[in-house]
């Protein structure tokens, strides 16, 4: 194992090349969760419409309990797609981790092969989540309430 600084800084830079795609794993997860707390805050609000002491009409009723049911699923959707951001930021940094140790001589019995596999397996998780909050926006911007009844009626 080399550990001069030349060796050990040219580690470091192989190994840190795959910290880009995870600061865009954090961003696609931040953004992820912003719409996650939107949506739980939009449920608790036509929860305690609909289950508080207000009085409303049963027209606006029917549709808070309709518009429950989106809550639900756009809240699965978002965990989906947090659930495979993180598992995508989980596989890039074991690439990161496995990348440094093989430059490093750390670990000669470990090949490249397994840095390509987790690589390839957190590129496909970080897909999966992208489409995943691509369906949630869709699903969204579907179930969006232009047509809410108004209180008094």
């Amino acid at each position: 194992m080399d550990l001069s600084v030349s060796n050990v800084t040219a580690n470091i830079q192989l190994a840190l090349a795959p910290v880009f795609l995870l600061t865009a794993i954090a961003t696609l997860l931040s953004a992820i969760t912003a719409r996650l707390a939107r949506n739980v805050d939009r449920m608790r609000f036509v929860q305690n419409e609909i289950y508080g002491d207000s009085t409303i009409s049963v027209d606006l009723r029917n549709h808070y309990l309709a518009e429950l049911k989106e809550f639900k699923m756009r809240g699965r959707l978002c965990t989906a797609g947090i659930f495979f951001d993180v598992l995508s930021g989980f596989f890039i940094s074991c690439t990161i981790l496995e990348l440094f140790f093989v430059q490093s001589g750390a670990a000669q019995s470990v090949r490249s092969g397994f840095a390509v596999g987790t690589f390839v397996l957190g590129i496909m998780a970080f897909m999966a989540a992208m489409v995943t909050i691509l369906i949630e926006v869709i699903v969204a911007y579907r179930s969006a309430s232009w047509d809410v009844p108004q209180a008094g009626t």
